[in-house]
């Protein structure tokens, strides 16, 4: 038998455009104590916030988080047009950190966003740099992620006083919900320095934030030694390493979403209050706190003045994680707890036998 199936008319800035939509009533999201989300519910959510979504994620490669039975069901990522991509939906080359390039989508009107939920999508993962110049981020992007016997007030306390790092760097920050447990700080830069050295800067502003609070952050790579504190994941600046979205949803229970606010809500912030249902209303009332983000890109030369400060005072290059090849400069890839000297010469490789 056929599945259902719905005609939806999307309107883009050059037209409207009819989306098919399979199985429209199929429970995406389960919510406790009403009906769940549906998958048409969704596509309505994705137009509703289309604007803000395009201008956080839009124009730029973007892996989709895909569940084809809904957030109870087992994901999987698409970075390639699947075949059968329509022509409304763009693509990019891409060079991914193994040397490989390849086509990766990417997302510019709102029936493509549709398009991406009629696809099963739940999670859009953006790179942080536009597709007319794929290697040269035009965001500073710092993930806060509390470890166990931490949470969301040991989150906003670290981004509170990172707001103070980055300002001295001469950046401004902007602030969002992961959509699950952390906080993402995001920094509009000029796209002048490629993704590893941006990722420097981010260590740069990690290790700032750690030494003035050691005792509630942390840059440590390896479980074992961050204890109960922050993680600020630095990581997560790579090539090809990406967050959920602004306004991107997640695939959890209660369809919590990843949303901008205002560094003066963080007093009462309450990220459970940020679903598909309610973010329409929010951006109603209150607006999007992105919405001038992009304005007034800073530079990073002052975070890579620290980089190279401690550097020459003995703090060198960080892990990289493990689908990477092997890094100039990088320590061993082995958690300390397992580590023998013996086992590993000067560059952090396995010594021979």
């Amino acid at each position: 038998m056929a599945s259902e199936r719905v005609t939806l008319t999307v309107t883009d800035a050059d037209g409207e455009r009819e989306i098919a939509l399979s199985s429209p009533n199929r429970v995406v999201w389960p919510v406790d104590g009403a009906d769940g989300i549906t998958k048409a519910e969704y596509a309505a959510y994705v137009q509703e916030v289309s604007e803000p979504f395009l201008a956080a994620n839009g124009h730029r490669p973007v892996s989709l988080e895909r569940f084809r039975d809904g957030i109870s069901g087992e994901g999987f990522f698409s970075k390639n047009p699947p075949k059968g991509t329509p022509d409304f939906v763009d693509a990019v080359t891409v060079t991914y950190n193994s040397g490989r390039r390849h086509p990766q989508i990417v997302l510019g009107r709102a029936s493509a966003i549709v398009w991406a939920v009629q696809m099963n999508t739940i999670v859009f993962h953006p790179w942080a740099s536009l597709a007319d110049d794929t290697d040269d981020p035009v965001e500073l992007r710092i993930d806060l992620d509390p470890q166990p016997g931490t949470g969301m007030p040991e989150a906003i306390a670290a981004a509170r006083e990172l707001r103070s790092v980055l300002r001295e760097a001469g950046l401004e920050p902007f602030i969002k919900t992961s959509g699950n447990r952390g906080l993402h700080v995001f920094c509009p830069i000029v796209p002048e320095w490629e993704f590893l050295v941006v990722r420097h800067a981010v260590i740069a502003a990690g290790r700032e934030l750690e030494r003035r609070m050691p005792d509630a952050v942390t840059t440590r790579w390896w479980k074992e030694e961050r204890g109960e504190r922050i993680f600020v994941d630095f990581n997560q600046a790579n090539r090809d390493r990406t967050m959920a979205g602004a306004y991107s949803p997640r695939a959890l229970p209660g369809a919590p979403v990843s949303t901008p606010v205002h560094w003066e809500e963080l007093d009462d912030l309450d990220p459970a209050r940020f679903t598909v249902r309610t973010i329409p209303t929010r951006l109603a009332e209150v607006g999007d706190p992105w919405a001038r983000m992009q304005e007034s890109p800073g530079r990073i030369d002052t975070l890579l003045e620290w980089w190279e400060r401690d550097v020459a005072n003995g703090l060198g290059e960080m892990p990289f994680p493990p689908e990477f090849p092997k890094m100039p400069g990088e320590p061993p890839r082995v958690q300390p707890s397992k580590k023998v000297a013996a086992n590993w010469d000067e560059e952090g490789r396995p010594a021979e036998r």
